[in-house]
C-alpha cells in the first residue's frame, strides 16, 4: 500500500482567487497576467500586499510590504481590495475536490492543506498530478503540491518551483533536493534564527542536518533540537481531521485614526470585547487570563496580562479586565492597534466562584440573546448607545468584517 503526505498550496492564493472569480463573472483580462496585488485600504491603514502576481514580483514587490512602497516599485501596478467571502468558497471547494482522494485532510491556513494519501493501485505522483489539473481546469487556480514521507518534507516539496507543479521530497531524496538550499528556507529558520546560524557559519540546511545534535540544543534550545531534526527531515505529526484544541481566543484591530482620548480608547476594548466574548461562548469556553495589547504610531508594542479569580466568557468582564490592564500600560501615547485575547481556556460546563467574583447571571443570560440576535440579523443589529455616531464599529474582530490576514495554525500542533 502506498502512504504519502501531500502538501496542497495554492499560488498566490488572494491573488489566484480573485483573478478566477473575475473571469468566471466576464471579466477579460486575468489579474495573474499583469502586475497586479491584492492590498489593503491605505486610508484604513489596513494597507499591506496580501498577494502579489508573478509580474509584480518581477519588480521586487513583496507580500507583507505596504500598498504604498509597491506602487512606488511599480506605478501602474493594479491594487484590487481583498473580498474575503469570495477566498472562503474558494477554499471550501478546494477541499471537497480533494476529499474525493482521501477521507483524511487536514486544513493548514486558508490556502494550504495536507492530505494522507494511500492507494495500492496508482503512483503518488500520478495522483498530485491529476488533482493539480482538476483543480486549475475545474476551480480556476493553480496549486502546487508537495509530496513527502511526512508532513514536514511534503511542505518542503510545495514550495521548489512554482507555480502549479508538483513535486517530490522522500527521505532518500533529502541530501540531493534539501540540504543544498539555503538555511532560510527550512521551516521554523526565521530571521532571528538565520542570523544566528550564519554567524557560526552555517549557511545550508545540509550543514545545519551535519551539526552536532547536542551542541545544537545547548546552544540553542529546545528550538535548536527541533531545527536539526528538520534539517534531517525528522518530523512524526499525523493528518488530522478533528479540528485543533483552541487555546486561546484573540482579536485585534489597526486603527484608521491614532486614538489620543481615553474614551475611543476604551470604544475600541469594547468593541474587541464584544467578539472575544462572542467568540469564547460560541465554542463555549471560559478564558482565566486576559492579555491586552497595543501598538503607539512609532509600532512599538506594549502588553499586559492578568489571571483572573473566575474563568468567564462575560463581554463585560472581558472588557472590565482589559480595561484594567490598558490603564496600566498606557501612557497617553498614540494608539494606532489593538488587540485583546483570552486564554487558558476551560470549558464552561461549571464554574467554581469566588468572594472577588463579579459574575452575573444576568449579564450572561443577556449575552446569550444578544448573541442570538446578532447571529440572526448580523453584527449591527444590536450595539451598546456609546457606539452611536462615534465613527468606531460596535464590533471589531473576525477575518471577513475586519480584513486581518488569517491565522496560521501550527503544523507541530
Amino acid at each position: 500500500m502506498t502512504h504519502k503526505i501531500f502538501h496542497i498550496d495554492v499560488n498566490s492564493a488572494y491573488l489566484s482567487w480573485e483573478a478566477a472569480y473575475q473571469l468566471q463573472h466576464g471579466a477579460t483580462l486575468d489579474l495573474r497576467t499583469i502586475p497586479s496585488i491584492v492590498g489593503g485600504d491605505i486610508e484604513k491603514r489596513h494597507g499591506i500586499v496580501l498577494a502579489k502576481s508573478i509580474p509584480a514580483k518581477k519588480y521586487g514587490i513583496q507580500t507583507g510590504e505596504s500598498v504604498a512602497s509597491a506602487k512606488l516599485k511599480c506605478p501602474e501596478l493594479i491594487s484590487i481590495p481583498p473580498h474575503y467571502e469570495r477566498y472562503v468558497n474558494a477554499s471550501n471547494a478546494m477541499v471537497e475536490l480533494i476529499q474525493e482522494y482521501s477521507p483524511l485532510v487536514q486544513r493548514y491556513s486558508i490556502d494550504e492543506l495536507f492530505m494522507d494519501y494511500f492507494d495500492s493501485t496508482r503512483d503518488p505522483v500520478d495522483a498530485a498530478e491529476e488533482i493539480k489539473d482538476r483543480i486549475r481546469n475545474e476551480l480556476g487556480f493553480t496549486v502546487n503540491v508537495g509530496i513527502g514521507d511526512n508532513k514536514l518534507l511534503a511542505k518542503m516539496a510545495s514550495d521548489f518551483q512554482k507555480p502549479d507543479r508538483v513535486h517530490t521530497l522522500y527521505r532518500e531524496e533529502i541530501p540531493e533536493k534539501m540540504w543544498p538550499l539555503p538555511i532560510r528556507d527550512l521551516f521554523m529558520v526565521g530571521r532571528r534564527t538565520e542570523k544566528k546560524l550564519l554567524s557560526r557559519g552555517i549557511t545550508t540546511i545540509g550543514e545545519l542536518a551535519q551539526s552536532s545534535r547536542e551542541y545544537l540544543l545547548s546552544w540553542l534550545k529546545k528550538p535548536g533540537l527541533t531545527i536539526w531534526e528538520f534539517a534531517n527531515g525528522i518530523e512524526s505529526t499525523q493528518v488530522r481531521i478533528d479540528p485543533m484544541p483552541v487555546k486561546s481566543v484573540g482579536n485585534s484591530t489597526t486603527l484608521p485614526f491614532d486614538v489620543r482620548d481615553r474614551g475611543e480608547a476604551d470604544m475600541v476594548l469594547l468593541a474587541i470585547s464584544e467578539m472575544v466574548g462572542m467568540r469564547l461562548r460560541s465554542i463555549s469556553m471560559r478564558s482565566a487570563v486576559i492579555h491586552v495589547g497595543f501598538k503607539d504610531s512609532e509600532f512599538n508594542y506594549y502588553g499586559m496580562e492578568r489571571k483572573l479569580y473566575t474563568p468567564t466568557n462575560s463581554t463585560k468582564e472581558i472588557y472590565r479586565h482589559a480595561a484594567l490592564l490598558l490603564t496600566r500600560i498606557w501612557n497617553n501615547q498614540p494608539i494606532r492597534a489593538m488587540s485583546v485575547r483570552a486564554g487558558r481556556l476551560s470549558d464552561d460546563t461549571a464554574i467554581q466562584l469566588s468572594l472577588y467574583d463579579h459574575f452575573s447571571e444576568k449579564d450572561e443570560n443577556l449575552d446569550e440573546t444578544i448573541d442570538h440576535i446578532r447571529g440572526k440579523y448580523g453584527l449591527d443589529s444590536m450595539q451598546k448607545s456609546v457606539f452611536l455616531h462615534s465613527g468606531i464599529s460596535p464590533v471589531i474582530g473576525g477575518v471577513i468584517r475586519e480584513k486581518e490576514y488569517p491565522l496560521m495554525s501550527s503544523l507541530l500542533t
